[in-house]
């Protein structure tokens, strides 16, 4: 048995393939505690996502965690479920198929898939796919418009585990952040004001990240810097004036520090201080999911109503809008640039074919099978 793995059935004239991965965090596979419990301990399992020493987490983990968490987050899965399953599952397939298709408007004859971090579809599992359709060239694109240790790299992670046990390696392009792209911005700008156009603009703006410990900043994460950037340009962007809009983080989990100032008791703060209408959205996550249905727009409006609010209107993630699925285009051309991903010619092709030819015949010529 050899050390390292190779495609299925390789031949050595099948013409290679470029492919874009979109990768997402993950989700789990239905609703239910058992699903929840295998998700869980994955994800948590994770030294990037945990940064606490083995031997004090772990026990804990499987001591306390795993044991009551499971039905608490299997009944709020359940209240965001659809009949299509998750939605950042549902959402994150389309992102991937309107993909395929725009940067075929565009020109390029390549693949486009997507893979999940933790749960299915792995990464392991897709890009082994990839390479029985002889995918010699990857883009993989974070959904992550901000980078942290806790998603980007952990992905990265992924792809290299998974890639350090192939015999044959494919040339390889990762998409670090786009936090700062104007695509991405222009698509949050144009969410902005569908919602404002349809619902009506409230007092304040609040954009809610994704919360990260806070000891991750002094030990060099840029997360929060690129989560104070995006926020900064967005607002720029809509016209908004100091005190107009505010930067906060979510998703708290355990007692230490976490990223300040938090969403839920800033959402309480704004309406004991009089404010009466806050419209929030979610920059850091491009596909609706648990943390934007059901803690901000479930949680979060009624922290806000309780507090004394009176509208609480949740701007819906950028999830297949053709501004935003436009961007990721962009952000992908970008990222490919120099690699042989356009169409070609009847009389390109047929040279590329009769290369491919030669090349199988001189491997055959040298033993290969194929």
């Amino acid at each position: 048995m050899t050390r390292y793995t190779a495609a299925t059935r390789f031949d050595h004239a099948a013409p290679s393939r470029t492919a874009v991965l979109l990768l997402q965090l993950g989700t789990p596979d239905e609703p239910t505690p058992g699903a929840l419990r295998r998700y869980l301990r994955e994800f948590l399992s994770d030294p990037r996502v945990v940064e606490i020493p083995r031997v004090a987490w772990l026990p804990i983990l499987h001591g306390i965690i795993l044991r009551t968490r499971p039905s608490k987050s299997a009944r709020k899965y359940a209240s965001i479920w659809s009949d299509e399953g998750s939605p950042l599952m549902v959402h994150t397939r389309r992102q991937a198929t309107l993909l395929r298709g725009a940067l075929g408007a565009r020109g390029h004859d390549l693949e486009v898939a997507f893979a999940m971090r933790y749960g299915n579809p792995s990464i392991a599992a897709v890009l082994r796919e990839l390479r029985e359709r002889n995918v010699t060239r990857l883009l993989a694109l974070p959904l992550y418009p901000q980078y942290a240790g806790s998603t980007t790299a952990t992905a990265f992670d992924a792809l290299a585990r998974e890639l350090a046990g192939w015999r044959n390696l494919p040339e390889l392009r990762v998409v670090r952040d786009f936090h700062d792209h104007d695509g991405y911005l222009d698509a949050l700008v144009a969410g902005v004001r569908r919602a404002w156009e349809r619902d009506g603009r409230g007092e304040r703006l609040v954009m809610s990240f994704h919360g990260v410990p806070r000891r991750t900043l002094a030990l060099g994460d840029p997360y929060h810097c690129e989560c104070l950037a995006t926020g900064r340009l967005l607002a720029e962007r809509l016209g908004l004036r100091a005190g107009d809009w505010v930067v906060t983080f979510q998703s708290r989990f355990g007692r230490a520090e976490w990223l300040q100032p938090y969403t839920e008791p800033t959402l309480r703060e704004l309406a004991r201080s009089g404010v009466r209408s806050v419209d929030v959205i979610c920059p850091g996550f491009v596909a609706d999911c648990l943390e934007t249905l059901e803690e901000i727009a479930v949680e979060g409006r009624q922290a806000f109503v309780e507090s004394g609010g009176q509208a609480f209107r949740y701007i819906e993630c950028l999830n297949e809008s053709p501004p935003f699925i436009g961007a990721l285009a962009s952000l992908a051309e970008q990222h490919l640039s120099g690699w042989a991903t356009r169409r070609l010619d009847d009389a390109a092709t047929a040279a590329r074919a009769q290369a491919l030819a030669e090349r199988g015949r001189r491997a055959k010529a040298l033993g290969a099978d194929r």
